[in-house]
């Protein structure tokens, strides 16, 4: 029989496991600080748990943390591991050190269903969601973990494509009983997906960014297939109704490519579309992908959009870019090469 993993398991599931098992009720809480507080790699190591009731738990579980497979180094100190899912895939996830920061990239699925233009991981296709524990086990299992200062859900897949897995690792990031990070440590990234965006919105108060890449409807929907289920003027419509001027930060990310929306007709009709929000933008330099012909912009044009954007009451900022010798940067995740290895 195969054993369940208790990695990403929440306390009210912790509960029904140790109910089920007749063992006390305090124990749930003892299994999620030896998961999250402590994070044990095996129920033997659960000490202040009876020896018979540690027995009786290694019958039909196990922590199930596993660690990365490989691991790739950048240039500027990033580094890419590659994780295998239960089903045999593979994910891809990005630790970002910058000076006292130290940001994690998250995956949420394997590959992508919404097939944006420039993104390596869309060209995947989509192989399946992730699980709460293929989730917080990219967290919990790379040699940095204690480091990390930050988590962002910008790794492979559409997060709120896998709302229910995302909610559960979020719940254990910020509860007391997990990890009791602050949600202002954290990041959830949507190609603005709305159904959950709400569900989302009204269940969390971790920051959200949206990805936008153009303020015209016709020209995010020649990159961006979404566009047609989820127009950005009714995602914009949506947000307005929401507080961002407290804690939470709502972010647009804007990938700039030559010629297509780097212009300052672009900016003036993003300054229109977002008039009224408390947002930044953050500009992103394209990284070239296989088979897709689009250019970054060049410096110029970035360094003019962002002080437009700056000068009509936008904060907006240019991402530096990280690890793109690694194929670790926006856009360039996939584990398309090494499962057709396998494969063959």
């Amino acid at each position: 029989m195969m054993k369940e993993c208790l990695l990403g398991k929440t306390l009210s599931e912790l509960k029904q496991i140790t109910t089920e098992l007749n063992m006390p009720a305090f124990t749930a809480k003892q299994i999620a600080s030896w998961l999250y507080e402590k994070r044990v790699k095996d129920i033997e190591d659960m000490t202040n748990i009876s020896k018979a009731n540690r027995s009786k738990l290694s019958e039909k579980y196990i922590v199930g943390a596993a660690l990365p497979e490989q691991k790739a180094c950048s240039v500027d100190g990033t580094i890419k591991y590659l994780f295998r899912t239960s089903t045999g895939k593979l994910v891809e996830t990005v630790y970002i050190p910058d000076n006292e920061r130290a940001t994690l990239c998250v995956s949420s699925q394997m590959g992508c269903k919404m097939n944006c233009l420039f993104c390596m991981t869309g060209k995947q296709g989509f192989n399946g969601n992730l699980s709460a524990n293929e989730i917080m086990n990219q967290i919990q299992s790379i040699p940095e973990n204690e480091k990390l200062t930050n988590i962002v859900f910008m790794g492979m897949g559409e997060p709120l494509d896998n709302p229910d897995e995302l909610f559960k690792a979020l719940e254990i990031l910020t509860a007391e009983w997990g990890y009791a990070w602050s949600p202002k440590r954290i990041t959830v990234s949507s190609i603005g997906q709305i159904p959950n965006l709400k569900r989302f919105l009204e269940g969390s108060q971790c920051h959200v960014a949206i990805s936008l890449h153009s303020a015209y409807s016709e020209e995010r929907l020649s990159i961006m297939p979404v566009e047609k289920a989820w127009p950005m003027k009714e995602v914009i419509s949506l947000l307005k109704q929401y507080d961002f001027t407290k804690q939470r930060r709502l972010s647009f990310e804007y990938i700039m490519f030559n010629g297509f929306n780097d212009s300052l007709r672009e900016a003036r009709e993003l300054v229109s579309l977002l008039k009224g929000l408390s947002c930044r933008v953050n500009l992103i330099r394209f990284h070239a992908i296989p088979g897709v012909d689009l250019k970054s912009s060049d410096e110029q044009h970035m360094n003019e959009f962002r002080d437009y954007l700056n000068n009509h009451g936008i904060t907006c900022t240019i991402r530096t870019s990280r690890g793109e010798d690694i194929f670790a940067a926006c856009g360039m995740l996939s584990t398309m090469k090494q499962m057709d290895k396998e494969e063959n």
